[in-house]
C-alpha cells in the first residue's frame, strides 16, 4: 500500500454509517454495528437511514450524530465486565457475541432508522466478524 493511498483509506467504526479517513479511525474499523429487533444485522442496504448517521472520534468517545437529532457520544474504550450487557447476535450465518450500548443509544437509533434497532460492540474476546457481502 502506498503512503497516498493509506492517507486516503476509509475506516467505517459502525458498519453501515458514515465513515472515516482519520488514522486514528483504524483502531475502531467495525467495531460498532446496528442490530433489528431480531438481534440481526442492520446494514445500510436495509435501513438506507444508517447512512446519514455522521461518525467522529473524539475527546475518548465516538460521537453520532444524524439530520435533525441531537449528538450522542459513547465511550471508546469501556471494558466489558458486566454481563448482563453481552448477547449474541447474528450478521449473516455468524453468531457473534457483543456488547449492548444501551437504552439511551438504542432510542437514539429507533429514531434515526424509523424501527426499533441497538447499538452494538464487538466483544473483545469474539473472533473476526464475517461481514456478508451487500
Amino acid at each position: 500500500m502506498t503512503s497516498s493511498t493509506a492517507s486516503n483509506a476509509m475506516f467505517f467504526p459502525v458498519v453501515g454509517c458514515v465513515g472515516l479517513d482519520r488514522r486514528q479511525a483504524a483502531d475502531y474499523h467495525q467495531r460498532w454495528f446496528v442490530i433489528d429487533a431480531n438481534n440481526q444485522w442492520l446494514s445500510a442496504e436495509r435501513c438506507a437511514a444508517l447512512s446519514n448517521v455522521a461518525i467522529e472520534l473524539k475527546l475518548g468517545s465516538l460521537v453520532l450524530r444524524a439530520p435533525g437529532m441531537l449528538r450522542i457520544d459513547i465511550p471508546l474504550d469501556v471494558i466489558e465486565d458486566d454481563d448482563s450487557v453481552k448477547r449474541t447476535v447474528q450478521v449473516g450465518q455468524q453468531s457473534v457475541v457483543v456488547v449492548d450500548e444501551g437504552d439511551v443509544t438504542a432510542t437514539w437509533l429507533t429514531h434515526v432508522a424509523g424501527q426499533p434497532c441497538r447499538l452494538v460492540k464487538v466483544h473483545p474476546e469474539a473472533g473476526p466478524v464475517e461481514w456478508p457481502q451487500v
